[in-house]
């Protein structure tokens, strides 16, 4: 489905109320309430003011895929936000309700983590999605050893079986699970997966309900105790099944920025 892309503070203020809304019918159906599932703004393909005004209007999680955007995507907000600290709730701008504005963000990292730049990452995530392989934990162990506080991270499965997606299979997540918990500089806060890409809602629905399962199967074991709580499934096409199956974190870009331009385009999956 090809969505229009957003280029004004009403089109962008109309779609994150209507994502807001779509979440919250969602969560209801599955006998949760909105505040039970966290919404992530994918900023691949936003324009810097597009994530001011996302923050002005309230949104406080942020997720990036790639290191280089990350960084300057964090350089950028920060500074603004520094300057909102600055001159404080004085505003005179009618679109801003300054009783939701945040004043800080916490930045995902959702894309894939190569080895050699997990250091500049995780000085500027709160959590990253997608540690896909023990090589990747063992690295990230490694940096938090300098780190007065462990790493957040979610372990990415790979429950549709696609050679082409990043992830850990099905049936290695326990075991997987269980060593990176033995780990003091990591903490393991919960499982990511992606659908695959296609119009197949039963294969869609399929996959989210495997990695549901695991994640329960995980809760069972006790493995990362009381921190194990996240589930990160779902993005525009399909966030509202992925919370009737179970997720309490979606990532969502084109259904609040629309489809990029065919030149921004680089081939990955658009959240």
């Amino acid at each position: 489905m090809t969505i229009a892309r957003v280029t004004t503070p009403d089109q962008l203020r109309d779609a994150y109320q209507s994502v807001l809304d779509r979440i919250a019918n969602a969560a209801a159906k599955s006998g949760r309430r909105p505040e039970d599932v966290l919404l992530v703004a994918v900023t691949k393909y936003a324009a810097p003011d597009q994530i001011r005004q996302l923050v002005d209007m309230g949104q406080m999680d942020l997720g990036e895929s790639r290191v280089q955007q990350l960084e300057k995507r964090v350089a950028s907000l920060s500074e603004f936000l520094s300057r909102k600290r600055t001159l404080g709730s004085a505003s005179t701008r009618e679109d801003i309700d300054i009783t939701k504005a945040a004043t800080h963000v916490r930045w995902h990292m959702i894309g894939h983590l190569q080895r050699n730049k997990a250091k500049q990452v995780i000085n500027l995530v709160d959590l990253t999605h997608s540690v896909d392989s023990l090589r990747l934990a063992e690295e990230l162990h490694n940096i938090g050893a300098k780190r007065d506080k462990p790493i957040d991270i979610l372990l990415q499965v790979n429950a549709s079986g696609e050679t082409t997606k990043s992830g850990v299979a099905i049936p290695a997540v326990i075991h997987l699970a269980e060593q990176i918990d033995s780990m003091l500089n990591l903490r393991l806060r919960g499982l990511m997966t992606m659908a695959p890409k296609t119009d197949d809602e039963g294969l869609i629905r399929a996959t989210f309900q495997r990695t549901y399962e695991v994640f329960k199967e995980v809760q069972k074991y006790g493995i990362a105790g009381k921190y194990f709580t996240a589930l990160s499934m779902g993005m525009s096409d399909d966030f509202e099944l992925a919370i009737e199956c179970g997720a309490n974190v979606v990532r969502v870009g084109s259904a609040l920025f629309g489809d990029p331009e065919p030149s921004e385009a680089d081939g990955d999956e658009v959240e």
